[in-house]
C-alpha cells in the first residue's frame, strides 16, 4: 500500500533538487549549448559505449568538469580487454581530477572481451581505491531484467554495496528507466527492506516523441502495456507525439515517503536531447506551486 498526497513528506520539487543527467561522449556541444541552463554543480554521466574511444570518453568527461558540472565517467567491465586498458582509462581521468565519482556497468557483450565479468569484478581488484574513488554508481532494476533472474539481480545489488562499503567507497543506485512510478517506489521499498540503505536515483525519460521512447523501452526490457503508457501520458497510437514525464513525477512526488524510502533523486536520461531535457526541468519548477 502507497502513502496517500496527505501523507507524503516531500514535494515535487524536492526531488528535482540535486538531479542528474546522462550524455554520450559525442554529446558535448549539445551539453554546451544547454550548459546556462543546468545548475552549477549538477552530475553528468558519461556512458562508455562500444563505437567510443579512451579520447572521446575522457574529453567529454573533461568538458563537463570545465562547465561547473560534476563529470560520473561509467565504466563497462565486461567491454575493457585488460587490467592495462582499466588503469589506462582510470589514469587519464585521474590526470583531469575527474576519478571521484564512476558508475560501474557490467555492458552489453555476452562474453567479456577482458578479464572482468561483471562489475563485482572491478569493485575486488582494488584499482577504485588505488586512483582515488570516493563514490561508485551501480544499476538497479525496478522491473527486472530481461535475461538475468531476480534472485541473480537482488544478491549482485547486496554484493556490491557491501563491496563497497568494506572498501570505505560511498554507493549510490541508478534505476533503468520505466513508466510506472508505483512499481518504482514498491522496488525501493524492497531495496530498503533489504538494509540497503545508499542514495537511489530514479531513472527518468527526458522529453521525447513517443516513437523514441518506445524504442528504447524494448531494447532495454522496459514494460510498455497500454495501461502504463496511458498511465505515463504516453500514445501507442500517435508516435508522432512528443511526451515528458510529467505525469510520472508528479506521482512519484505525491507517494514518495523519505522514512519508508529513503533518500530519492531523480536521473535523466536525455536520449541525445540534453537541452530539452533541461528546458523542461526549468519549466516543471517554474510550473509546480
Amino acid at each position: 500500500m502507497f502513502l496517500t498526497p496527505r501523507e507524503g513528506t516531500t514535494s515535487r520539487l524536492d526531488l528535482l533538487r540535486d538531479f542528474s543527467l546522462e550524455m554520450t561522449g559525442k554529446d558535448v556541444n549539445s551539453l554546451h549549448e544547454a550548459s546556462s541552463g543546468i545548475p552549477t554543480g549538477t552530475r553528468v554521466n558519461v556512458t562508455y559505449l562500444a563505437h567510443e574511444d579512451l579520447r572521446l570518453r575522457v574529453t567529454a568527461a573533461r568538458s563537463v568538469r570545465d562547465l561547473g558540472l560534476v563529470p560520473v565517467p561509467h565504466v563497462s567491465a565486461r567491454r575493457l580487454r585488460s587490467r592495462g586498458a582499466l588503469d589506462e582509462f582510470l589514469g587519464a581521468l585521474r590526470a583531469d581530477g575527474n576519478t571521484d565519482r564512476l558508475f560501474l556497468v557490467a555492458g552489453d557483450p555476452r562474453t567479456p572481451e577482458g578479464p572482468y565479468t561483471d562489475t563485482l569484478a572491478i569493485i575486488e581488484s582494488g584499482v577504485l581505491e588505488e586512483n582515488g574513488v570516493r563514490e561508485v554508481g551501480i544499476s538497479g532494476y525496478p522491473e527486472g531484467h530481461p535475461e538475468i533472474p531476480d534472485d541473480t539481480l537482488w544478491r549482485s545489488l547486496e554484493d556490491k554495496v557491501f563491496a563497497l562499503h568494506e572498501r570505505a567507497i560511498d554507493a549510490t543506485v541508478t534505476t533503468q528507466f520505466g513508466f510506472d512510478a508505483d512499481t518504482v517506489l514498491h522496488w525501493v521499498e524492497k531495496v530498503r527492506g533489504r538494509g540497503v540503505t545508499v542514495p537511489v536515483r530514479v531513472g527518468v525519460p527526458g522529453p521525447a516523441g513517443a516513437k523514441r521512447l518506445l524504442t528504447y523501452a524494448s531494447r532495454f526490457g522496459v514494460g510498455t502495456s497500454a495501461g502504463i503508457a496511458k498511465k505515463y501520458g504516453l500514445s501507442l497510437t500517435n508516435l508522432m507525439s512528443k511526451t515528458g514525464p510529467d505525469r510520472f513525477i508528479n506521482t512519484l512526488g505525491e507517494r514518495y515517503n523519505e522514512q519508508r524510502h529513503g533518500e530519492l533523486h531523480l536521473h535523466f536520461y536525455t536520449f541525445g536531447g540534453i537541452q530539452a531535457t533541461a528546458e523542461w526541468v526549468l519549466q516543471y519548477k517554474e510550473s509546480t506551486p
